[in-house]
């Protein structure tokens, strides 16, 4: 008989971890199940405020409407690395805050288990995100970015008639000319109803014209060619003012110079902001790799906070979730500005932030084993 009693403790011992396997098994994919829904949300969010914002530059001139979607998805690239880390913290949260609501985390801990145990399915799901989020911090938001100011710096380079569109007026560059149309043809290269102000010395001319093209020199210059048209000629009035109707005539089109953008460090490639170490580009680095470290931090985070009474609702951890997130991001901006700002040393950088959150961290983990433990104390 004496025998039987370990057999008994070990085989009870080897179902309760086969159990804890499975459970934790299970939570891993509610943890992928509500993050996925919450990146969703989230990704919704961000494309509608964008989408809003660029339509309103384009429809305003400043941004040209064919680079609406293409800056879109730059944009959204820049935003990742955030969202990433906010369904992270946020997906392990509802997940663990619901296992508390059904009183499955107190049978597990008054089991034996400790708030320690469920650190292995966080890390399983979280690690990827995490390392998806330094991917994203280090190589592709930069390049996003780079990117989109180019694109952008092209589209301005443009010459004018490339970027009529119907209704709409264009300057050039010098403020000498003008562009409007009313509308295009059926074919891509033709325009119809042209009206086009040009300035040539002291003299102002207008000209309104059936239909035109454009034409490229056989030196690279462009031309707008208007056809069936009338020419007016100086101030109504005056005796130099002429009307002269033409068959055919061409107006040279001045050509934007595509200006290079200032450097600028969120643009820079993670080994450019090493190749030369200013205290702009070293801050730059600084919040690069803050975001991951966060990511991880605040899924850990997530355990202890996650923890709610059965009789009161979920909002309270999750509002106070959410403060602890925001504050977290500001602290991490306001030590980023100091940085580049030259008023802490660039060796310094954010860490402390890091190192504050970390031992809230600590906090929190010690006090709910402090409080488990003296539940399971009680109830002996």
């Amino acid at each position: 008989m004496p025998s039987k009693k370990p057999a008994s403790i070990s085989s009870h011992s080897t179902r309760l971890t086969e159990a804890v396997i499975i459970f934790q098994r299970s939570l891993t994919r509610e943890f992928s199940a509500i993050g996925g829904a919450v990146i969703g949300i989230l990704v919704a969010i961000t494309v509608v405020q964008q989408l809003v914002m660029l339509l309103r530059r384009a429809t305003q001139g400043s941004v040209e409407p064919e680079a609406v979607i293409v800056l879109l998805g730059f944009n959204l690239l820049g935003y990742l690395p955030v969202l990433l880390a906010l369904a992270l913290f946020i997906g392990i949260l509802l997940a663990l805050s619901r296992s508390y609501r059904d009183s499955e985390m107190p049978i597990w801990f008054s089991s034996g288990l400790s708030i320690i145990a469920w650190v292995r399915p966080v890390l399983v799901f979280g690690l990827p995100i995490v390392f998806l989020t330094a991917l994203l911090s280090f190589v592709l938001t930069p390049w996003a970015l780079s990117e989109s100011a180019e694109y952008l710096r092209l589209l301005k380079g443009k010459d004018d008639i490339s970027r009529l569109s119907p209704g709409s007026f264009i300057e050039s560059p010098g403020s000498n000319q003008v562009f409007f149309i009313d509308k295009t043809s059926d074919k891509e290269s033709e325009l119809n109803t042209i009206f086009a102000q040009y300035v040539q010395g002291e003299r102002t001319g207008v000209v309104v014209a059936e239909k035109g093209y454009q034409q490229i020199g056989p030196k690279g210059e462009k031309f707008l060619v208007l056809e069936r048209g009338r020419r007016y000629e100086g101030t109504p009035g005056a005796l130099d003012f002429r009307i002269i109707d033409f068959e055919r005539q061409k107006i040279r089109i001045e050509a934007r110079e595509a200006k290079a953008e200032e450097p600028n460090s969120r643009r820079l490639s993670t080994w450019g902001l090493l190749s030369q170490p200013t205290p702009e580009r070293i801050a730059e680095l600084h919040w690069r790799l803050a975001l991951p470290i966060a990511a991880l931090i605040l899924a850990l985070m997530a355990i202890p906070l996650a923890f709610v009474n059965p009789r009161s609702g979920a909002s309270w951890n999750l509002i106070l979730a959410m403060l602890v997130f925001f504050l977290y991001y500001d602290l991490l901006k306001i030590f980023e500005a100091w940085t580049s700002q030259g008023v802490i040393p660039m060796w310094l950088g954010l860490w402390p932030v890091h190192v504050g959150m970390v031992a809230t961290l600590l906090v929190l983990f010690s006090r709910q084993l402090f409080t488990f433990r003296w539940l399971a104390f009680a109830r002996k």
